[in-house]
């Protein structure tokens, strides 16, 4: 009987710690479910999420590409020679000497867009696209590189008795040079070119700033003339 009652007694005692043993097992699992969840709470709250940028207004988008001022996107660069002539005249039309310089330049033309023209209506922002139409492309800028142009040739003719005037005809004929390589460029389409060019870099220039479709045109409406503006 005694025998009996101690195996029953061990049986239950067996049966309480690995009841206990469960029971304690399972409450860890819980504690480190939801210490995980704490910690991932805890986690978010300290280091949040980058914001992402959201443009919603057209004064916005103006005020961001107006700070660009001037978009120059093409550059046409040129060599040529141009010659220039003067004359020295006895009475009304009597030629006595002729002066002749040839003038080799090297040049540059810049088109772009002036930016300052864009205007709050040219820009219309909806809930997923921002819509721009940009002023036209002109040509911003035109020089002569002095330090690689010179005088190539300069002969004052029989005698020497053509004028002396060197200097004038130097600048006259950098003037000319700007005036052909304007002339030259435009006829190769750098205004077409710089238009498509400045599509293109204002949608990446607003496609790293939001996350809304943008859809750019040019204002056709715009005269666009192709000569140095003044």
């Amino acid at each position: 009987m005694s025998s009996h009652s101690d195996k029953s007694w061990k049986y239950i005692l067996y049966l309480g710690v690995g009841s206990s043993l469960t029971i304690f097992s399972l409450l860890l699992w819980n504690i480190w479910r939801t210490s995980d969840r704490l910690f991932t709470t805890l986690t978010n709250l300290f280091n949040p999420p980058s914001p992402k940028l959201v443009i919603d207004n057209s004064a916005v988008v103006l005020e961001k590409i107006r700070g660009i001022q001037e978009l120059t996107t093409t550059v046409y660069r040129m060599e040529t020679v141009v010659p220039t002539s003067a004359d020295r005249v006895l009475g009304k039309d009597w030629v006595i000497g002729r002066t002749k310089l040839l003038y080799m330049a090297r040049g540059e033309v810049k088109a772009g867009i002036d930016l300052a023209k864009l205007e709050q209506e040219d820009i219309i922002v909806s809930p997923d696209k921002i819509a721009i139409v940009l002023p036209a492309a002109e040509i911003l800028d035109s020089k002569i590189d002095v330090n690689t142009s010179n005088v190539y040739y300069y002969d004052r003719g029989f005698l020497n008795l053509g004028p002396d005037i060197a200097p004038q005809l130097q600048i006259l004929a950098q003037q000319k040079t700007l005036d052909k390589i304007i002339d030259t460029a435009c006829n190769q389409g750098i205004l077409e070119e710089a238009d498509a060019k400045a599509k293109a870099a204002i949608i990446e220039f607003l496609t790293l700033t939001n996350q809304k479709a943008i859809e750019v045109a040019i204002n056709n409406n715009s005269s666009q003339v192709c000569q140095i503006r003044d």
